[in-house]
């Protein structure tokens, strides 16, 4: 087994995939699910298959910046909120970079724009691959910091 990586509660990952790098992620043991800020989110066709199409801005400071990202659905889930409250969502499956390694989590697609971090690391994300440390942040590199 691969050493666990031990994580701060705030690093930054990339999402090579969706054509993200140095996205800032908050790490929580709380949540059960990943879940992604995204605008303009729609469900689409692709090659007869049931697909979504968003928009992301990576940077929370540069709402100008955009990246129009295309994925397969994966899923649609019922997620209760931490104000618990429970919405639909559209779940995708895409590569997580954390640090140096990488593998295929599923994200939640929402609006977090009322939150501080665009994305939220749960735990079916991190899997049995990291150890928490929550007095921590950024002890990782990833995407173009390397």
């Amino acid at each position: 087994m691969t050493e666990k990586l031990i994580v701060g509660c705030l690093e930054t990952c990339a999402l090579p995939e969706l054509g993200i790098e140095d996205l800032q992620v908050r790490v929580d043991t709380g949540a059960k699910t990943s879940s992604l800020h995204v605008d303009n989110l729609k469900k689409i066709r692709k090659d007869g298959k049931p697909w979504v199409q968003f928009d992301i801005h990576p940077d929370i400071h540069d709402v100008e910046h955009i990246i129009n990202c295309r994925s397969a659905l994966n899923d649609v889930r019922t997620v209760k909120s931490s104000n618990g409250s429970s919405e639909e969502r559209f779940v995708i499956e895409t590569l997580l970079e954390l640090g140096d390694q990488s593998w295929p989590i599923k994200i939640s697609l929402t609006d977090r724009s009322d939150m501080s971090y665009l994305m939220l690391l749960g735990r079916e994300g991190m899997g049995n691959r990291l150890l928490v440390d929550p007095s921590k942040t950024f002890k990782l590199k990833s995407g173009k910091s390397k």
